[in-house]
């Protein structure tokens, strides 16, 4: 899955004016009739709902739009350049890039959400503008803006109501593949999901997108393993599965060491309710330890499920138990958005050059 690149955009340039005068039979100093230049197209963004990662970017890093056209004589005004619109997933940020973290202009996350990126330059005044009572025949024309230009940074964060976090093995591919049409790898060794997975989960008349993020370990918030990716896919969600392993030992443990990485991450991320599920009662030693797992996470105020993401008993109950909690979160008073508006500036506009004509020779 490719969830970052960086991409160049250049909007288009605007056409020049025109320096004309007006030459037709019996219409002796007919005067100034150039036309303006037409304006360059405007590099835009938009969401695909079709699009879930951005590996169409992998072979394609520079984008310009079309510039306008030049200006004629009759007054005629030069085309305007064609925008150009690139597709993006929902869940994709749009950052300037720079050397450190860069600002974010915008946050697209709803289908047909879009964000003008570099916007075209203007296109240059004829003459026909300068005509004054005291300089009847201008012998000037303005030349038309450059377009903006900028390196922007594309980072997807995935758009997803509940995120399955755990341990590395501990079932949340199975799990996925149980409660989904979703087909994460499954295998009997760590780090076998290595991006993000999503799947559809219908409960009744509730519908909820789950996430299958990569399994987390200790120093992940320093990009230890895949940590880095674990957690920028789940600050979207409403709601954290944890998910235990119960043929481990200490599943407090292992419950307390995954969200010391969350809090270290992001307090706000810490801060997201979860639901906690002991995985593998399907074996022996995890359905033998169920009271022992269960006073050790009571002691840190946590009832868990139980469950068997093989067989698929508790699964109901555990699904059961989401739903009214993510019903319960999306009741909740909506935060403020944070996306940026749809039209951003991101450089100056640059100064207009003036076309002067002496001696028969235009002159910038």
């Amino acid at each position: 899955m490719i969830d970052r690149v960086r991409i160049h955009v250049q909007a288009g340039k605007g056409g020049d004016g025109s320096l004309s005068f007006r030459r037709e039979k019996y219409v002796p100093k007919g005067g100034p009739d150039g036309g303006d230049g037409g304006k360059g197209g405007s590099v835009i963004l938009e969401v695909d709902p079709s699009l879930s990662t951005l590996a169409h970017f992998r072979r394609k890093r520079y984008y310009r739009a079309e510039n306008g056209g030049h200006g004629s004589g009759s007054k005629k005004h030069g085309a305007n350049g064609a925008d150009l619109v690139i597709l993006v997933p929902a869940g994709t940020v749009v950052r300037k890039a720079d050397n450190g973290e860069g600002e974010v202009i915008a946050d697209l996350t709803e289908e047909g959400q879009r964000v003008v990126v570099a916007k075209g330059g203007h296109g240059g005044r004829g003459n026909v503008h300068f005509a004054t009572s005291t300089n009847r025949a201008p012998r000037i024309a303005e030349k038309g803006e450059v377009g903006e230009e900028v390196d922007l940074d594309l980072d997807l964060k995935l758009v997803a109501d509940v995120g399955i976090t755990g341990l590395p093995n501990a079932g949340k591919s199975t799990l996925l593949r149980h409660i989904s049409a979703a087909r994460p790898k499954v295998a009997g060794y760590p780090f076998t999901t290595l991006e993000p997975v999503l799947g559809v989960v219908e409960r009744g008349y509730l519908t909820a997108v789950f996430a299958d993020i990569p399994g987390l370990i200790s120093g992940a918030h320093e990009g230890v393993g895949l940590g880095l990716e674990f957690l920028r896919h789940v600050e979207r969600t409403r709601l954290l599965v944890h998910l235990l392993d119960g043929t481990r030992d200490g599943p407090g443990q292992d419950m307390m060491a995954v969200n010391e990485e969350i809090r270290a991450y992001s307090e706000a991320l810490a801060q997201k309710r979860q639901i906690v599920a002991v995985n593998k009662l399907d074996l022996p030693e995890a359905r033998r330890r169920r009271d022992e797992i269960t006073s050790e996470l009571a002691k840190v105020g946590v009832e868990p499920h139980f469950i068997s993401a093989a067989t698929g008993e508790g699964v109901d109950d555990l699904l059961d138990a989401v739903m009214q909690a993510l019903s319960e979160e999306k009741a909740r008073p909506a935060e403020e958005s944070t996306a940026s508006p749809a039209v951003t500036h991101l450089q100056p506009r640059r100064p207009r050059f003036v076309l002067t004509k002496r001696d028969g020779v235009f002159e910038v």
